[in-house]
């Protein structure tokens, strides 16, 4: 078996850049949710995209992107949205100490990890169909290795996400589907650069930061609510 190191290490840059992307929404979703499903969901995106890449070779790249991203775009705008609503009220519970409206629907959540894992697998298959050619060897194992170094990443970073309160996860979460919408959406015009990403997420973290706060109650006792989940419930000073 040949090896190409550059074949392997660039397998290995773009399944690393784009997986870490759908890694850092599924660790979101997962705070959100409580659930490992949506992990699942994340990896089913993922793979219905890369087995096909390496079943069929060059044929993934006839796939229209166009529409990949543009539908993607919309479902991400929709659940943005509703996060952004399940946002308020967990604001809302935490300084009322009520149980205020159903937590995001988990069939939503795993839509939504579902699309990310799929479009962020399909941008890292756009790469990966070139490098098949050249070493199929090569590219599987930088492919493996960029996976690894996603899921170690994973994992250490869980326990960091599981510390951060319900409320302001759900805003971060808000933020990140919204900004892979628009970042989605403009794509399907223009070709940007990942980095556009993060001007995205800052102004969409303000702005759902501020619908989820705008006109609510000041905070008060905080007593816990039978069946409610989130953060820990204190005392307000």
């Amino acid at each position: 078996m040949s090896i190409e190191v550059g074949i392997v290490l660039a397998a290995l840059g773009i399944t690393t850049l784009e997986l870490v992307e759908a890694s850092a929404v599924g660790l979101t979703l997962y705070h959100t949710s409580k659930r490992m499903a949506v992990f699942g969901a994340v990896i089913a995106g993922t793979v219905v995209v890369l087995v096909p890449t390496f079943a069929v070779g060059k044929a993934i790249a006839l796939l229209p992107v166009f529409y990949v991203r543009l539908i993607a775009a919309a479902l991400l705008l929709y659940f943005g949205l509703r996060l952004a609503r399940s946002a308020r009220r967990a604001v809302l519970r935490t300084r009322t100490g009520g149980f205020q409206g159903e937590e995001e629907s988990h069939r939503s959540l795993m839509v939504a990890g579902f699309s990310v894992g799929m479009v962020e697998a399909f941008e890292a298959a756009i790469v990966l169909v070139a490098l098949i050619p050249v070493s199929f060897d090569s590219t599987v194992i930088g492919l493996s290795m960029g996976v690894l170094v996603v899921i170690v990443a994973t994992l250490v970073l869980q326990s960091q996400v599981r510390k951060i309160k319900q409320a302001s996860m759900k805003i971060v979460v808000s933020a990140l589907l919204l900004s892979f919408s628009v970042f989605w959406g403009l794509e399907s015009v223009v070709s940007l650069d990942d980095l556009f990403l993060i001007p995205f997420f800052l102004v969409f973290a303000i702005v759902v930061y501020t619908y989820s706060h705008m006109s609510l109650p000041p905070a008060g006792p905080i007593k816990q609510s039978k069946g409610a989940e989130g953060d820990t419930p204190s005392q307000a000073q």
